[in-house]
């Protein structure tokens, strides 16, 4: 089995605990060498500052390629320009380009005046910039606003038409659901590099409540073994293994690159990359 390409999405803290977790969570997988790490942008455009914040900290203090996530929420298109500007100047070259999720109790997506209506829209004005290496993200399974996956693998398209360079998936539990969508994608035209977004699985209370929200169906087997493994203590071991098949049938399947949702959770996404042959990069003095 070849050793897959991997890179990490983190999220900004938002409380003293929590930034000690971030923190130990890069400390904990930046020595795997990840290709890039990305950082999310909250519900609502809630954490611009923090996530800017936690972007350039993690690209001055570890030498990691930090792609900062942007989104079209609660802001005018020059107000997004300028936070494009900002991370620009802190020599950030890599941006995911997405259309955001409404804030809490919101209905549904609503452009602000003179804002982004739409991800193409955000992606197009981003290329014209000249200054970004930009990604998007993809649906294997429908969008929870959209009809089919034809009407996803559409739009993906006319995101990467509009200059997006690849895509992140949302997470998916079996191979064979990013497979139909990667073939879906090369019928029609696309030829961008289409990355399978991974979920270890830390609480699957929570993955299935995540699940819900973002249109991710859950195999029967996958519920049966989990309830299972939480009666008899051994949710970590399951957890890995399910993790660690899927990712290698992916890899069997042709894939080169895999990124991790670590939820600022280390240890499960580490071990799955230990499993799949990805290991820390060691330095001479540390071995003398």
């Amino acid at each position: 089995m070849a050793t897959p390409r991997i890179s990490f999405e983190f999220f900004p803290p938002q409380s003293l605990e929590a930034s000690f977790r971030l923190w130990d969570t890069v400390q904990v997988l930046a020595p795997l060498n990840p290709n890039f790490v990305s950082v999310t942008y909250g519900a609502g455009g809630t954490t611009r500052d923090l996530t800017h914040e936690a972007v350039t900290t993690i690209q001055n203090n570890y030498g990691l390629k930090v792609a900062a996530h942007l989104t079209c929420i609660n802001s005018t298109r020059d107000e997004i320009l300028a936070i494009a500007d900002k991370y620009a100047k802190a020599g950030v070259t890599d941006i995911v380009a997405l259309r955001g999720d409404a804030p809490k109790g919101a209905d549904g997506f609503k452009p602000v005046e003179g804002g982004f209506t739409s991800s193409i829209e955000l992606v197009e004005t981003l290329a014209e910039t000249g200054k970004f290496n930009i990604r998007v993200g993809a649906y294997p399974e429908p969008h929870p606003e959209s009809p089919d996956t034809a009407a996803d693998v559409e739009w993906l398209k006319r995101k990467i038409d509009a200059g997006a360079s690849s895509a992140i998936t949302q997470f998916f539990f079996e191979a064979e659901t990013f497979f139909r969508f990667r073939d879906a994608c090369e019928k029609a035209g696309i030829d961008a590099p289409i990355i399978p977004g991974i979920m270890p699985i830390t609480s699957w209370t929570g993955i299935k409540k995540f699940a819900a929200g973002c249109g991710t169906s859950i195999p029967a087997w996958l519920d049966d073994a989990f309830t299972k493994a939480i009666r008899d203590g051994r949710t970590d071991l399951l957890s890995t293994a399910v993790c660690t098949e899927l990712c290698s049938d992916l890899i069997d399947g042709g894939v080169e690159d895999l990124h991790f949702y670590t939820l600022n959770r280390p240890a499960l996404t580490r071990d799955i990359c230990h499993a799949l042959g990805v290991t820390p990069a060691v330095s001479l003095e540390n071995v003398a």
